[in-house]
């Protein structure tokens, strides 16, 4: 059965930090693409981080995020992980984890963890 099952999210004042991780099972993980997505109340799902499979040279970021947050993988541990610094209160979403093989495209969706940034 496939789990991707995310944790870490919680409130956190402005200018702070959080470091989500997403669990995964079920799957190759190593060969697939591992992406971040998040939501806000009234807004679409977008795309914040994503990360190649296997040794995860390739790496985008969201412009909204650059040089704030870092997406990481580890592969003997079936884990990625979003490190987010400096956090801002139009971050508070929930977000989500995605994997997805290029090839064969099945795709997979986390359950998602909210992220509150508050004063």
């Amino acid at each position: 059965q496939v789990q991707l099952v995310e944790s870490g999210g919680g409130l956190v004042q402005p200018g702070g930090s959080l470091r989500l991780s997403c669990a995964a099972s079920g799957f190759s993980f190593g060969i697939y693409t591992m992406s971040w997505y998040r939501q806000a109340p009234g807004k679409e799902r977008e795309l914040v981080a994503l990360i190649a499979s296997g040794d995860g040279a390739s790496i985008n970021y969201a412009d909204s995020v650059k040089g704030r947050f870092t997406i990481s993988r580890d592969n003997a541990k079936n884990t990625v992980y979003l490190q987010m610094n400096s956090l801002k209160p139009e971050d508070t979403a929930v977000y989500y984890c995605h994997a997805l093989h290029i090839v064969t495209r099945y795709w997979y969706w986390g359950q998602g963890t909210q992220v509150t940034v508050s004063s």
